[in-house]
């Protein structure tokens, strides 16, 4: 029977599976520490990011379950003739009484012979037998850790968003941030009304007025940078710069696909240069991460911050559109990679380097999607 040994089965879906269940349950105790914490906005958005990574591989731990069990299914199911008549003949010896089956009506030789023919036939019959034990064995732990996972997966979404609202409330309570510069209003509002395109809207942001606070911030040099950055949210490039889309639409820049409320960060130390509404673009934050450098992220549900204040590299810049599961057996279901369900959110972005567009995968450590 082709079905592999319980030690190389188990070891894949079951402990990537548990692997995110102790992840979740370390970002529970750090959604509780994080009250305490000194900086409680860099503590929240670690526990955030933790909740994302653990319910990321418990749900990738359990769609390898739910594979393996299809796989070692249709083994089964192949194979059910023959197994049924090993069954038969396991339980057939193990219901005869033994000295009938050393007995033979042909006497002595044959008695001799069936010896012979048992002594082959036996180590076989227990192997496979031992291998059908194994096989269903973890068939059993497989469906007993999905079902153990929902409530360990329900207790996760729950803490994600408590953790993901504290995030919110502590940006709004935070004041200790230095400040660059202040904008002008009016001129700010008279840019976003004239430009019709992000392009123009970033080159009129470099130039735009701005009053001076006279703040003095030593970040390290962003060229440094290169080839080194990290994605700022959780998920997996679908377009890359000037790739078409369905609707032959290019655009300079990268487009991210990934979950709901997925929190979004900085790679880099910036200064926020423009957050909110801009053109088809939903909301935006455009940040300067250094001298006549912008990156652009676009297509978030909720922004972080205010224009002027300078960030350190990992802060919370802002949080993905759309809703929180409610229901743990949908968010299961929809675990699908294939169909994209659970990666509904996209997060457009652009670096720009003097007013003009630059590969972002010169910059970010990103390999293959």
């Amino acid at each position: 029977m082709a079905v592999a040994g319980p030690a190389r089965a188990q070891s894949d879906p079951t402990q990537s599976a548990r692997q995110a269940m102790a992840l979740l349950e370390e970002a529970s105790g750090a959604l509780d520490a994080a009250d305490g914490a000194g900086d409680r906005v860099a503590a929240l958005t670690q526990t955030v990011q933790a909740y994302e990574a653990g319910l990321a591989a418990l749900r990738e731990g359990l769609r390898q379950a739910r594979v393996r069990e299809a796989a070692i299914d249709g083994v089964f199911r192949a194979e059910n003739e023959r197994l049924a008549q090993l069954l038969g003949v396991l339980q057939a010896i193990e219901a005869a009484p033994e000295p009938h089956l050393l007995l033979h009506p042909q006497g002595p030789v044959g008695t001799a012979r069936t010896g012979m023919i048992l002594s082959e036939v036996t180590p076989a019959l227990s192997a496979e037998a031992r291998r059908l034990r194994a096989a269903l064995q973890e068939v059993a732990l497989l469906r007993a850790l999905q079902e153990s996972a929902v409530d360990t997966l329900e207790s996760g979404l729950t803490g994600a968003q408590r953790a993901r609202t504290e995030l919110s409330q502590a940006v709004s309570n935070r004041t200790d941030l230095p400040r660059r510069f202040t904008t002008d209003q009016e001129a700010m509002e008279n840019l976003i009304a004239t430009a019709d395109t992000l392009e123009s809207f970033a080159s009129g942001l470099m130039s735009a007025t701005i009053e001076d606070t006279s703040v003095s911030i030593a970040n390290p040099d962003f060229t440094d940078a290169q080839g080194t950055l990290e994605l700022p949210v959780l998920g997996r490039i679908i377009r890359r710069m000037d790739e078409a889309d369905a609707a032959g639409v290019r655009r300079p820049g990268w487009v991210i696909a990934t979950r709901p409320l997925t929190l979004v960060t900085l790679p880099w130390p910036a200064t926020i240069r423009y957050l909110g509404p801009l053109l088809d673009y939903g909301q935006v934050a455009i940040v300067e991460p250094g001298e006549d450098y912008l990156l652009v992220f676009a297509g978030l549900g909720q922004l972080f911050g205010e224009v002027g204040e300078v960030l350190p590299r990992g802060a919370p810049i802002g949080l993905m559109g759309g809703a929180a599961p409610s229901d743990p057996q949908a968010f299961l279901i929809s675990n699908d990679p294939a169909s994209g369900a659970e990666a509904n959110q996209t997060l457009y972005l652009e670096l720009r380097h003097e007013g003009e567009p630059v590969d972002p995968a010169e910059w970010f450590a990103v390999s293959g999607d």
